[in-house]
């Protein structure tokens, strides 16, 4: 069970929908997945891949399923080892003498980032012609793997912490990230020796392979002039250090080259929200209820809130079945997360007896330890308040609704439902 105070959340009202989240947190373990791709003896891509002809064969996992997504995979191959990138706030399901694992910082980067990056790089340095590595890729990666280009590290905390706070979406702030880095958008395989393959779980909306994990182990589809407008739409260009500006100004105009605009290797997406929301679905049918899917849900949370409203019928034995990773626009200085906000906002505008929930597949939402809430709605004459200050911790810490899964050494989005018994 992944969702460790379900008992404390379980009644006669909540129970199905715990249930239901329950179903689409146990979709996203990476394993479910992999196990279509990877044999004892081969890979299975759209053309097979005979491991017995390489020399040596090495996995490099990044991201917060990296540790058991190397875990799966060695234990079916054996690998000769490398390398696995986990959170600080994890602790690693996977050792073993053959990998060196790093505990590195999210969301934002730091000095532990770059020392990833760079054992990264030294072991594809390493590699020979008839060696392989398996790339295993998961949401998160952008800052556990960090070397700046032609800024400090502590320019691009500066410049990342604004863009979180911003509203932007994780395509929008990834964009800033490739165009700034001297491994994202595919450069890290600039040290590539050998053949290698990227097995991706996929944390963006539309699995645009250029966006998840900064397209570490792809390529970039976005431009120097991208990242200008972006800082523009939110009013940023005067906020970040100018040293940022200049270089992204100094790449619109040619003088910097820009991202790798082509894949050097073979990335294929193995999972996405999709599947966590499919296996929803099956669920909520099972007990009766008749659903609807709002796929890849996006915009401001209060805008979010209003579309998940606007397509729920309000009819009893009914389940609006919901995926994807809406943004918050921070201003207030309280405890919160885009799930939480999203849970308050929607149960404020809600008819009485309907039960809201929504978690993050990784079991973090925002700067708190909770996964996302659930909340039956009813009087909360005081919704407002916590939400003008980002605060929507505290109100279900008063109220009722954190829903507790701790890190779940996956990431596939956000998922979340309406439902009325």
């Amino acid at each position: 069970m992944l969702i460790q105070n379900k008992s404390k959340l379980c009644n006669e009202k909540t129970k199905h929908a715990l249930d239901i989240l329950e179903s689409g947190l146990q979709a996203a373990r990476p394993e479910l997945f992999l196990a279509k791709f990877v044999k004892q003896k081969y890979l299975v891509t759209p053309k097979k891949i005979n491991l017995s002809k390489f020399d040596r064969i090495y996995i490099v996992s990044v991201g917060k399923a990296a540790d058991t997504m190397a875990k799966f995979v060695h234990t079916k191959i054996n690998s000769d080892g490398g390398i696995i990138v986990v959170p600080n706030t994890h602790k690693s399901v996977f050792s073993n003498k053959k990998f060196k694992t790093i505990r590195s910082s999210h969301p934002i980067p730091n000095s532990t980032s770059t020392t990833a990056a760079k054992l990264i790089m030294n072991l594809l340095e390493d590699t020979k012609k008839d060696d392989l590595v398996i790339f295993l890729v998961s949401g998160g990666t952008s800052p556990l793997v960090c070397m700046p280009d032609g800024i400090t590290l502590k320019q691009k905390q500066q410049l990342t912490q604004s863009l979180l706070r911003s509203g932007a979406t994780i395509c929008e702030v990834n964009a800033l990230r490739k165009h700034l880095s001297l491994v994202k958008g595919g450069r890290i395989l600039e040290n590539l020796n050998c053949q290698a393959i990227s097995f991706v779980m996929s944390d963006v909306m539309g699995d645009d392979l250029s966006s998840i994990a900064s397209g570490l182990t792809y390529c970039d589809k976005t431009t120097f002039q991208d990242c200008l407008e972006i800082l523009k739409k939110y009013r940023l260009s005067s906020k970040i250090p100018k040293v940022i500006l200049n270089r992204l100004e100094l790449g619109s105009k040619g003088k910097i080259p820009e991202t790798p605009k082509k894949p050097k290797i073979q990335n294929i997406v193995i999972a996405s929200n999709k599947d966590c929301i499919n296996k929803m679905v099956k669920k909520a049918r099972t007990l009766g209820y008749k659903t609807k899917v709002l796929h890849q849900l996006s915009g401001d949370v209060q805008l979010a809130s209003r579309k998940i409203l606007q397509n729920f019928q309000n009819k009893p034995k009914t389940c609006l079945i919901f995926g994807g990773e809406p943004t918050v626009r921070v201003s207030g200085s309280g405890k919160g997360g885009r799930n939480q906000e999203l849970v308050l906002y929607v149960s404020e505008k809600a008819k009485p007896d309907l039960v809201i929930a929504s978690v993050g597949t990784d079991g973090i939402d925002g700067n708190t330890r909770h996964a996302g809430a659930i909340f039956f709605s009813g009087s909360k004459a005081e919704a407002n308040r916590y939400l003008k200050n980002n605060d929507s911790n505290s109100f279900f810490k008063k109220y009722g609704g954190l829903i507790m899964t701790g890190p779940t050494h996956t990431n596939l989005l956000d998922i979340g439902l309406v439902l009325k018994s």
